[in-house]
């Protein structure tokens, strides 16, 4: 199942979810919160991933890592293929939510 697909390219031209990335304008550093595991909440960088896998049981998204697949992995557990794409389409929309300028004025 060929269903690779580079995050960064595709995440600027997609909508975005305010609740995820309220402080948004710097793609560099754009968190992306993970199902709560044993009672700890983590969240990864969306600039730091390198590619993401969708199934019908699960989403892996591999981040951090250099080359030959060093870094990490964080899987996150669907039901179905419709379940994935959605948080596919959540990843999409925060990390182009981070994007965006932050509106405002000067401190």
């Amino acid at each position: 199942m060929r269903t690779l697909l580079l995050l960064a390219p595709l995440f600027a031209a997609f909508p975005a979810i305010p609740a995820v990335a309220q402080d948004a304008g710097s793609s560099a550093f754009c968190l992306f919160a993970l199902p709560a595991e044993n009672g700890s909440q983590r969240a990864i960088n969306l600039g730091i991933v390198q590619y993401v896998d969708v199934r019908t049981d699960e989403v892996r998204i591999y981040y951090g890592g250099g080359n030959l697949g060093s870094g990490y992995e964080a899987r996150i557990p669907v039901k179905s293929r419709d379940e994935a794409d959605a948080v596919l389409a959540r990843l999409r929309r925060t990390a182009a939510n981070c994007a965006k300028p932050v509106s405002g004025g000067s401190p």
